[in-house]
């Protein structure tokens, strides 16, 4: 496939900040006191499969209130480090010089940047002045996937030239110390910080992203999200999350599958995104996957916790580093809108 845009190199990072799931929970027993509410969510740490997670800021930070001009702050010099981090790094595993790079997308949900996190980073690493530049603000979870769907995109317009695709999420920011509500305690169960580069380009080696697609299910615009409160961003999401991918999952896959003449039994590797252990368990049941098949999400979730669109990419990592020859492999993560992002690998 001369002329499919290539995956020539992945890299990913987390923060210094390593927050183990029982010191997390300690903390937030001080933080909240008892509370019947808070007894009933508890158990939604240790049932979240997650060991550890990172943080761009220290635990005793989320002691104090924090307003969302200082979480901005943080967010913003947190992810630049890390992507300075990961362009570094991939730069380097892909043996491509700043010169090569003739685009880049920028994906992130968890703040705000303007001028744009690819504008400063232009800036901060001297990159090209003629990058063709696309920062993506919304997709959440599923911002990995369909990022990378547009880097291709981007690849396949400027052929002979690099698309640089950057990830960056910093969730825990988002934490709030005066609330009690079931969604910040499920989000402070589940979601840590990180990011991840990935570099394509037509020609070369490694897998080519041969089709993308999405799909976006009507009348579910409240299934997740974010709503913006003084004190910064507070998470929305439903728990029928699980329940919407079991029941509409398969039809979409289906249908993207078709449109490139393929079936689900035609797909050696599934790619999943790992937002939580009953979105991975909605995941088998829907592709009919043994346990060993999603592996290395649930190692992503255990090490890293859920770092929103960044996730994704860290299990493409590791399941690219135990492929078999000439897998042909299904990225799907989910995300506000409510929409499914695929792309699907091949080294054919």
């Amino acid at each position: 496939m001369p002329h499919m845009p290539r995956l020539l190199g992945l890299a990913t990072a987390v923060p210094p900040y390593g927050l183990d799931q029982e010191a997390v929970i300690e903390r937030v027993k001080r933080l909240f006191g008892r509370s019947a509410m808070l007894d009933r969510l508890l158990p939604v740490f240790a049932n979240s499969g997650i060991r550890r997670r990172y943080s761009t800021v220290p635990l005793d930070w989320y002691d104090e209130p924090h307003g969302w001009a200082e979480r901005n702050r943080r967010y913003v010099a947190g992810a630049l480090d890390l992507l300075e981090t990961v362009t570094g790094r991939v730069l380097d595993t892909a043996g491509v010089t700043v010169g090569e790079l003739g685009g880049i997308v920028t994906v992130s949900t968890t703040g705000i940047a303007t001028p744009s996190l690819d504008a400063l980073l232009i800036e901060r690493l001297r990159l090209p002045r003629k990058l063709a530049r696309l920062p993506i603000f919304g997709l959440g979870c599923a911002g990995g996937v369909i990022g990378l769907a547009r880097a291709a995109e981007m690849a396949m317009a400027m052929p002979g030239k690099a698309v640089l695709l950057l990830v960056v999420e910093l969730c825990t920011l988002s934490f709030r110390r005066g609330d009690d509500a079931k969604s910040n305690i499920v989000a402070t169960a589940l979601f840590g910080d990180g990011a991840a580069a990935a570099l394509l380009r037509c020609g070369g080696d490694g897998p080519a992203i041969v089709a993308t697609g999405e799909h976006t299910w009507p009348d579910s615009l409240d299934i997740m999200g974010w709503e913006v409160a003084d004190d910064g961003l507070k998470a929305v999401f439903s728990r029928d999350i699980p329940r919407l991918i079991e029941t509409g999952l398969r039809p979409a896959v289906d249908a993207f599958l078709a449109r490139n003449g393929l079936g689900l039994a035609q797909i050696d590797r599934f790619v999943c995104h790992p937002g939580g252990p009953k979105v991975l368990d909605a995941f088998a049941r829907v592709f009919g996957l043994m346990p060993t098949e999603l592996t290395e999400a649930r190692e992503v979730l255990r090490d890293f916790g859920n770092m929103s669109a960044a996730s994704i990419l860290f299990v493409l990592e590791r399941m690219l580093a135990r492929r078999g020859a000439r897998d042909r492999m299904l990225m799907t993560a989910l995300g506000p809108g409510f929409t499914a992002g695929f792309a699907l690998l091949s080294d054919e």
